[in-house]
């Protein structure tokens, strides 16, 4: 899972980005220069801690979030290309960082710190690059229609219906993620990297101790967040034994960063199932509504290629019952086939034979 992280210049973009991967980036502007910084970062889940305490295993494995620190988007509201439009393509989702903060060492680059604004400006910049690769398509589906002799002509209808719809939305300032797709119509789009198509949070950048601002983004398949984002870098950067001391000593019960990670990981539809034994214990990464086959297939292909059953327990009860051994003697593994959709927390052994 790849999470770009944009932002108007001076919102703070590279010191959320340390603060979620414990990072030290400088934090320079870019100049409107094309720079990305990549991390990795475990995704914080109680459950896998649980299970790591009850198998004792020689691995534990967390589900991963990648975030890259994207710089060059300077809400110019023009086209976006080369190198910088190919990597906000290859993203998975979208992560806004938006300046609530004042700092007279920092000056905003509009000359007032204004959140509605700069979202305003950044959604025109992505809504203006969709609209370009629309009504690109459009062109090339008008000199099919006129052609001819190629491609299925129903299918080219289809696809210029769908297209019209996009522009209509794009026109209206609406994102193309909250247009209901169908399944084949998922599929017509698979080339594409629309960007107002990818899942978004909008992050609200804070300052330490400030109220979290009356800022209410107004689309829906989207989230949003606050963050003390310089605060929480500088916390990020302290050895592991400062920090239990720092968050028991001002009753902190859960670091803002941890908050996000998960956000980022629920925003793109994803779950996790877990695999365990005294060897590993992993958490492993699917989408919402996969099957038991998808999931093999996530573990090994070999698994995929042979599988024969897959042994089910959710993650409350295997725990409640103490263990693996326990639930097969209580007889409380379920036996499931390829079509079951796998749920979040749920323990999952694949049977196979190949």
């Amino acid at each position: 899972m790849r999470l770009g992280i944009i932002g108007l210049p001076q919102s703070g973009k590279t010191t959320v980005f340390n603060a979620l991967t414990r990072g030290h980036q400088p934090l320079t502007t870019s100049g409107g220069r094309f720079d990305v910084h990549t991390g990795v970062v475990d995704v914080p889940d109680r459950r896998v801690d649980c299970l790591s305490e009850l198998f004792k295993p020689k691995k534990t494995i967390y589900a991963k979030v990648t975030y890259a620190d994207i710089a060059g988007l300077e809400g110019s509201q023009s086209a976006i290309s080369g190198q910088l439009l190919n990597m906000l393509t290859q993203m998975d989702g979208l992560l806004h960082v938006v300046r609530c903060f004042d700092d007279v060492n920092v000056p905003h680059p509009l000359g007032s710190v204004n959140p509605l604004r700069d979202i305003a400006t950044m959604d025109a910049e992505l809504l203006l690059n969709d609209m370009i690769s629309v009504e690109r398509k459009q062109e090339r589906l008008a000199e099919e229609r006129k052609k001819g002799g190629g491609r299925d002509r129903a299918v080219i209808e289809r696809e210029a219906v769908l297209f019209e719809r996009f522009k209509d939305a794009l026109s209206r300032e609406i994102p193309l993620r909250e247009i209901d797709l169908t399944a084949e119509e998922e599929k017509t789009l698979a080339g594409f990297g629309f960007l107002t198509r990818k899942p978004l949070l909008v992050l609200l950048n804070l300052h330490e101790g400030q109220d979290m601002p009356p800022v209410e983004y107004p689309h829906t398949h989207s989230n949003q967040a606050t963050l003390q984002g310089k605060l929480e870098m500088e916390i990020a950067q302290l050895p592991a034994e400062d920090v239990e001391v720092f968050m028991s000593e001002y009753g902190i019960a859960e670091l803002g960063l941890a908050r996000i990670i998960r956000l980022s990981y629920d925003l793109l539809g994803l779950i996790s199932f877990f695999t365990v034994g005294s060897d590993e214990v992993r958490a492993w990464t699917i989408h919402y509504g996969s099957s038991a086959y998808e999931a093999a297939g996530e573990i090994h292909t070999d698994l995929q290629k042979g599988f024969i059953r897959a042994e089910v327990i959710p993650y409350d009860e295997l725990i409640a019952l103490g263990g693996l051994n326990e639930a097969k003697t209580k007889g409380r593994l379920r036996l499931e086939g390829k079509e079951y959709v796998v749920h979040d927390g749920e323990i999952v052994h694949i049977r196979f034979n190949v």
